[in-house]
């Protein structure tokens, strides 16, 4: 069973920023899968059949941790299933990564999720976000117009991406989309 999680903050004053670019690539997933994320535990919401698992935590981004872990450990899954959606200052708008394992980077849901599993032994696809010198307002802040245009497409292939995953193995998706978009 694959479990994709996309990290964000709740709330509709989140909605289209730059941190909640986790839940935006879950919501255009679901979509097109056909499903609804309408159960509710762990202070998070989610959809699962018998493949899949598509979750976004309701906690705010610093506190991911405790949702993924909770969900891991109710459903008895593989951390090696796991693959978490987050926003990346470090990667320029338009671009994303798929990558096997590593660090926090700085990302205070990757760290508490690290935190909470005890390792760094999970996916992770990283949607560039670009930086500015102000952080917190900036991953809070909204795309504009033109931004907003580059992210729609970097959400469609996050979902060639992701839906490629569900059935395929981690290094036969980053060969296919990794340097791509």
């Amino acid at each position: 069973m694959r479990i994709i999680i996309g990290l964000g903050n709740p709330g509709t004053e989140y909605e289209k920023t730059r941190h909640n670019i986790g839940f935006m690539v879950i919501d255009k997933l679901a979509k097109d899968l056909k499903v609804e994320l309408s159960e509710k535990k762990f202070d998070g919401v989610f959809y699962k059949d018998n493949d899949l698992i598509l979750a976004k935590p309701l906690t705010y981004m610093n506190n991911s941790g405790n949702f993924v872990q909770n969900l891991i450990k109710y459903f008895d899954l593989n951390i090696e299933d796991l693959i978490v959606i987050q926003d990346d200052l470090d990667l320029p708008l338009g671009k994303a990564s798929i990558k096997q394992k590593g660090s926090d980077g700085g990302h205070n849901g990757i760290k508490d999720i690290i935190a909470k599993l005890n390792t760094q032994e999970f996916k992770r696809l990283k949607i560039g976000i670009g930086r500015d010198n102000n952080v917190i307002n900036y991953v809070l802040g909204k795309f504009s117009f033109a931004e907003f245009k580059i992210v729609n497409e970097i959400i469609d292939h996050a979902v060639d991406a992701l839906k490629t995953f569900i059935y395929n193995d981690i290094r036969f998706v980053m060969n296919k989309f990794n340097g791509k978009f």
